[in-house]
């Protein structure tokens, strides 16, 4: 009876695909990633559980630069409780509209696509908590809502069950 219920659970979360990132190919802004990222970008964002609650709040200071064909972006993260935390990805182009990347806290490679004005990005972190460190799956949505302004949703899951959610919202240096 257990594999019998282990196995339609394990249908129905096959079945939850989700969007394909070609659904916004029509949408406008189009997003160029180097373009919208290459030099400082400012973010806010937020950490919820499952329940809504929101569990920590962080602002990250985004500088970036191209390397040949390669974006590197230096994230450094500042937390609501003070605790600071730094990332760098080292993105590079893999097809129209593909791109690969790593970063030192990121399990293997990260993949995504950008079509119209968005990005499906998705990666395995490790994530320190307390004194453990989990490798959790991110499925990152990104959004160019304007020229200077991105929005980025991201589900954070383990063993395929929802842990939370990241909202964050970016702005481009100089934009008014």
């Amino acid at each position: 009876m257990l594999k019998k219920l282990l196995l339609v659970l394990f249908v129905c979360l096959a079945g939850c695909g989700g969007v394909d990132v070609h659904r916004y190919s029509e949408q406008n802004p189009k997003l160029d990633l180097p373009g919208f990222f290459v030099g400082r970008v400012d973010g806010w964002g937020m950490f919820q559980k499952r329940s809504g609650e929101v569990v920590k709040r962080f602002h990250v200071l985004i500088d970036s630069r191209m390397d040949g064909p390669n974006l590197i972006m230096h994230e450094a993260f500042t937390y609501s409780d003070g605790s600071k935390q730094t990332r760098v990805w080292t993105l590079h182009p893999d097809g129209p509209g593909r791109w690969r990347g790593t970063a030192g806290d990121v399990v293997g490679e990260s993949s995504g696509e950008v079509a119209g004005n968005a990005l499906h990005w998705r990666y395995i972190l490790s994530l320190p908590v307390d004194e453990k460190v989990y490798q959790v799956h991110f499925d990152d949505w990104m959004y160019l809502l304007d020229e200077n302004t991105m929005a980025n949703r991201s589900a954070m899951t383990k063993f395929g069950f929802e842990l939370g959610q990241v909202t964050l919202f970016f702005r481009r240096h100089g934009a008014e």
